[in-house]
């Protein structure tokens, strides 16, 4: 074959597989393009809609929270002020929230002016009766966690993590410390002019002091140190070790020293935590120390 032949075959081959290859590159982009325009209408479509699953019992419908002002009146004008109000959805949608997301279609408990109980009342009420007359077996509360569950997955995690608040285990529950009906949704919170620090010391009074010499972490809140509900971590702490404690208080490296607080903790950090070596144990307060040894 000549060599003009050759060349010819060869710049044709060339010009058929670069045409196969950009044939390749959009079809490719014409499909990453239709994914991403199936994402963005999903994304629209989706938001604009109650995001609470509703709960299904069977026999009742939900009526709407305006129902539940007919006797309720004051818990209902309170709630006006709660920030889990601000949830609720506009227009159509507004009709299926409120009161009736947490304790369930509420046409029964209306239509017997009160008798039967909402079907999530947290408290184990009176059975409904049967056509039979008969009383079926009286059903458990629902508990207040799997309701908020609901909405707050991300907390159920944390309240499976090994150093937690004893809700899991029954002793304490979310409405010790958060009020679903009224006002911030911190009890200790919004008009109440309480510090966050207020709601903590309910239970542990010993951390409130006063303390002649404080640690102005406490001025920031518990939970700059504290997981409020769960943590890897003993005493539900944000970190384990050192590094807690050296998110405020900054280390200076001079002449082959480790500098805190323009002390020498080269060796001192060698020896454990800032509250377990010796040092500081007096983590929240002292009345004694001035750099809260004890």
């Amino acid at each position: 074959m000549p060599d003009d032949d050759i060349q010819t075959f060869m710049m044709n081959r060339d010009l058929r597989m670069d045409t196969r290859q950009r044939g390749t590159w959009v079809r490719a982009l014409a499909a990453a393009a239709a994914v991403a325009g199936l994402l963005v209408v999903v994304s629209c479509e989706t938001v604009n809609r109650a995001v609470v699953v509703l709960p299904d019992v069977p026999g009742a419908k939900y009526i709407g929270s305006k129902e539940c002002e007919q006797c309720h009146d004051k818990l209902c004008r309170d709630f006006a002020t709660a920030d889990h109000a601000r949830l609720m959805a506009e227009g159509p949608n507004a009709r299926n929230v409120g009161c009736e997301s947490c304790h369930g279609p509420g046409s029964l408990h209306s239509d017997s002016g009160g008798e039967v109980k909402p079907p999530y009342s947290f408290t184990a009420g009176r059975p409904q009766a049967s056509s039979y007359r008969a009383q079926p077996a009286l059903q458990p509360a629902r508990s207040v966690e799997t309701v908020c569950y609901q909405c707050h997955l991300n907390l159920r995690g944390q309240f499976d993590l090994p150093s937690h608040h004893p809700v899991p285990e029954g002793r304490l529950s979310c409405t010790a410390c958060h009020s679903p009906h009224k006002g911030s949704i911190f009890r200790a919170g919004g008009t109440s002019l309480l510090s966050e620090n207020e709601l903590c010391f309910g239970c542990h009074p010993a951390q409130r002091g006063p303390f002649v010499f404080e640690h102005e972490a406490l001025r920031e809140g518990c939970t700059t140190c504290h997981s409020p509900h769960g943590s890897v971590n003993a005493k539900m702490l944000k970190i384990r070790d050192a590094n807690l404690c050296l998110r405020c208080h900054f280390q200076q490296v001079s002449g082959g020293k480790l500098l805190i607080g323009g002390s020498d903790h080269t060796l001192r950090l060698q020896q454990g935590t800032c509250w377990t070596a010796g040092c500081h144990e007096a983590v929240h307060g002292s009345r004694v120390s001035s750099s809260l040894r004890f």
